[in-house]
């Protein structure tokens, strides 16, 4: 029977029944519809109906729509997420037939880490240190236990810091204790603004107890030290350019991996890894909050994934970062390019991040302490 022929027979039935109530006629006419639309759906699956569905959720598929993620990320990541990011997009077009736009942001690790919890609708944040993210998290904006969701306890990208010099090394700068000499001027960034800058400095702090000083001997050492920087940059970029597109400083601290990358773009690079280092760790990490409105998890966790695969570590090793893939460590061109480091500090060595954070960068804490002697 047709639907039209249904309707037909519908109308007469409530012309012959003149007291039918409102709210009967109401419950009749849904239960008539219901029925309507299943015997309609089991027509269409009869005969030949599992091509019929196979052919819908194809067309599901093929008309997903465009899909957009944010990351945030500190500054020497660009340069390996320019290589990335179009890999990782053109291996989800294939495998979910879906575009995927990754815009990005990048700057200082504190300013950044600033911007996601004022509002910048960060989807991802791969920031300097763990206790970037975890400002992010008591702001509501990660979930606890982010660690745990990915591997390697959330570390995409590891350095270590090293030396750089003037070319043949006039002021035979060669160990962290000459940058506290008298006539020695070095670059490092801001460690109010920079997480690179931080790691700077704790890598000063350790060489001083490694080579068996006391607390108070260790602040006397970094007070010696940093009166011998004639600027604090915003950035491990800037500290880069004032080094060497400004001439000032007869050394800079950074990162390995911004001078390989400097190299790399044609500077003259002149640098050592000392042999008491520290282990730069990055952590990245979902942005729940922004996740769940913006309803991308699914890309955003695959993209993060992503980047732990040999494929992405490569691009990072490539720019200097040493891989935390084993098995791209393990490749003989890696092992030659990043020496092992033999006596190597971890940030939990000194009490973890939070610990760290009060004791030297926390408003009239050492560092404050430092350079209000310094002003004096």
């Amino acid at each position: 029977m047709s639907l039209w022929q249904r309707l037909r027979r519908l109308l007469k039935f409530v012309n012959q029944h003149k007291g039918f109530r409102s709210n009967s006629l109401k419950s009749f006419l849904s239960l008539f519809l219901v029925g309507t639309v299943l015997s309609l759906a089991i027509a269409g699956c009869s005969g030949n109906g599992n091509s019929q569905i196979r052919t819908d959720a194809n067309l599901v598929s093929a008309n997903k729509k465009d899909v957009a993620i944010t990351l945030v990320s500190f500054t020497v990541t660009r340069a390996a997420y320019d290589q990335i990011i179009p890999k990782f997009r053109e291996k989800w077009k294939k495998e979910q037939n879906q575009n995927v736009s990754i815009r990005t942001s990048y700057g200082a690790s504190g300013s950044q880490t600033r911007g996601v919890i004022d509002g910048l609708p960060a989807d991802i944040v791969h920031l300097a240190l763990a206790l970037d993210t975890s400002r992010i998290e008591e702001a509501g904006l990660i979930q606890p236990g982010w660690e745990q969701e990915v591997p390697n306890n959330g570390i995409v990208t590891s350095s270590v810091a090293a030396l750089v010099t003037r070319e043949g090394n006039p002021k035979d700068i060669n160990n962290w204790a000459d940058l506290a000499k008298d006539g020695v001027s070095f670059i490092t960034a801001d460690p109010k603004t920079s997480g690179v800058a931080r790691w700077n400095l704790l890598a000063l702090w350790n060489s001083a107890i490694k080579a068996g000083a006391d607390e108070t001997k260790a602040t006397e050492f970094l007070a010696q030290a940093y009166s011998n920087v004639p600027i604090l940059t915003r950035d491990a970029r800037e500290a880069t350019d004032a080094f060497f597109k400004q001439g000032q400083g007869d050394a800079l601290i950074n990162y390995e991996n911004e001078l390989i990358l400097a190299g790399q773009k044609g500077e003259k690079i002149s640098y050592s890894v000392p042999l008491v280092n520290i282990s730069i760790d990055n952590p990245i990490a979902v942005v729940d909050k922004n996740v769940d409105r913006h309803g991308n998890r699914e890309v955003t966790e695959a993209f993060l994934k992503y980047l732990f695969t040999p494929e992405a570590q490569e691009e990072f090793a490539k720019v200097g970062f040493r891989p935390v893939n084993e098995s791209v460590a393990q490749n003989k061109e890696y092992k030659e390019k990043y020496p092992a480091v033999q006596n190597l500090a971890k940030v939990q060595d000194y009490g973890g991040w939070d610990e760290v954070q009060q004791k030297f960068f926390e408003d009239g804490a050492i560092f404050d302490q430092i350079q209000a002697k310094r002003t004096k």
